[in-house]
């Protein structure tokens, strides 16, 4: 399936499923564009050898591919239960033992990891089990012990999440265990690094400053799941390099009557404000099993894709699913006939609130031209990629070519929607020459033919990041050389 054309790009989860012999370069070969590997999960010699197999598939078939680490983040677990799982009968009482030396569990009571749980819960509280299949009411607290009245009953096995229901527990978002993994994503040099259940800013500026410390040079992604976070969505965003929308846990603690409107308010204001978005989280989940998506399955990804999200992503689907390559070839369909279906929006004033930067002003100005002339691509040439970021926060339906240099930064921009990122020496520092080598590429490539207007930004010195400060109107002439345009 030819991929030049779809806009919107696809993550998905590395796991057992993707080890099948060839699996990784199918998965590659229908559509993905970043690998995630989930840290919750697995030993750092796992995650290592997939990072290094997953670009060693992208490079048997002449691409490039980013690899996202995720961190697990300090989410609460119940501990084990001794005879395995047990069933919680409605109207049945339960306890919460968060002493340290809680014994296994049974059908009464069971351990909690986080111990400091009785300090953040009160009488009346809704503790959510299991994603909220099972339903607590705190009905009184003794010391260690959290004593509650099984409301929605169901089983429960070893180590299931817990939440409380509206927020508001106190963990921090990085655990011992994330700092350790922070000194992996370094090692693995990742593209992205996922900080879970961020709460404020600061989390997102203490993950950045362990990951620089460790020689780490990723993008900073902030999952969304915490109700905490939506009080304090802005400050994330412009924290944050790029958001995911975690709907798993975000869904339980706000309810599921709030997400979609949630949705769509962190995609709109992470646009708004220069970053990247995924859309995550059981969005394809049937096909762990089944080889075709429910209705209800192609309808979320669709929307998600027609509010503007860079990507969508696989979690289970690909890690553990029974038919991995299935599920992204799923995903890039469904991906391609909704964006048939998008239409492009013509008010860019809310992108120009912080007009700061040459660079993000002369993107601006490429955007406000692709919706007046008829052009065929818009050609970025940027060294960091921060260009070819800006000329994709704005929705058109004019394909981004970013040439660039970086290896780092083109991995980077396979996360950006409607944004290609291809390999360009641009050895020449006149830079009229460099347009004429660049243009030149891109006719060679097939992307441009003659007759085809192009809009090219650029900066006078080459090599040199956040340096653009210039836009010209171009056509491709013959044998792919540049000429200005006389006549719009």
């Amino acid at each position: 399936m030819d991929h030049k054309t779809r806009r919107t790009s696809i993550v998905a989860t590395l796991g057992p499923a993707t080890d099948a012999p060839g699996m990784m370069e199918s998965i590659l070969r229908e559509g993905v564009a970043v690998v995630r590997l989930n840290l919750s999960h697995g030993k750092p010699e796992d995650h290592l050898r997939r990072a290094r197999e997953a670009h060693a598939a992208a490079a048997k078939l002449d691409r490039e591919v980013g690899v996202l680490a995720d961190l697990q983040g300090p989410k609460i677990r119940i501990e084990q239960f001794a005879g395995g799982p047990v069933q919680l009968e409605t109207g049945a009482d339960f306890t919460l033992d968060c002493s340290a030396d809680a014994p296994p569990g049974d059908a009464t009571r069971v351990g909690v990891s986080y111990l400091g749980l009785p300090d953040d819960v009160k009488t009346g509280d809704r503790l959510l089990l299991d994603d909220g299949l099972v339903e607590l009411e705190v009905k009184r607290i003794e010391g260690a012990w959290i004593h509650c009245k099984v409301t929605i009953g169901g089983k429960l096995s070893d180590r299931k999440g817990l939440n409380r229901k509206g927020g508001g527990l106190s963990l921090g978002a990085l655990s011992d265990k994330d700092r350790a993994d922070i000194k992996l994503a370094a090692q693995l040099r990742a593209d992205f690094l996922a900080v879970s259940f961020v709460r404020s800013a600061e989390d997102i500026e203490e993950a950045r400053a362990l990951l620089r410390e460790a020689g780490g040079n990723a993008w900073l992604v902030a999952k969304i799941e915490r109700a905490e976070a939506i009080v304090k969505l802005e400050e994330i965003i412009d924290a944050s390099d790029a958001v995911m929308v975690a709907r798993g846990d975000l869904g339980v603690e706000i309810g599921d009557a709030e997400l979609p409107g949630l949705q769509k308010k962190i995609i709109r204001e992470s646009l708004a404000r220069n970053r990247a978005v995924i859309t995550a989280t059981q969005m394809l989940q049937s096909m762990v099993e089944s080889p075709i998506p429910t209705r209800a399955e192609v309808l979320d990804v669709a929307n998600a894709v027609l509010d503007g999200t860079d990507a969508v992503m696989l979690s289970q689907e690909s890690a553990a699913g029974k038919h991995p390559d299935v599920a992204v070839a799923a995903m890039s369909r469904i991906c391609f006939g909704a964006e048939r279906q998008f239409e492009p929006s013509e008010n860019i004033s809310a992108l120009t609130h912080r007009l700061d930067r040459t660079d993000q002003a002369v993107a601006m100005a490429a955007m406000f031209l692709a919706t007046q002339l008829p052009v065929r691509a818009i050609v970025a040439l940027t060294e960091s990629g921060t260009t070819a970021q800006w000329l994709s926060r704005y929705r058109s339906s004019v394909p981004i070519y970013a040439l660039t240099p970086s290896a780092e930064a083109r991995r980077r921009m396979l996360l950006l929607r409607d944004v290609r990122p291809i390999p360009f020496a641009g050895h020449d520092t006149y830079p009229a020459l460099v347009v004429r080598e660049a243009v030149k590429q891109l006719f060679q490539r097939g992307d441009l033919a003659v007759g085809d207007r192009v809009i090219l930004t650029h900066g006078d010195h080459t090599g040199r990041g956040g340096g653009t400060n210039t836009l010209k109107l171009l056509s491709v002439g013959a044998d792919g050389i540049a000429e200005s345009l006389r006549d719009l």
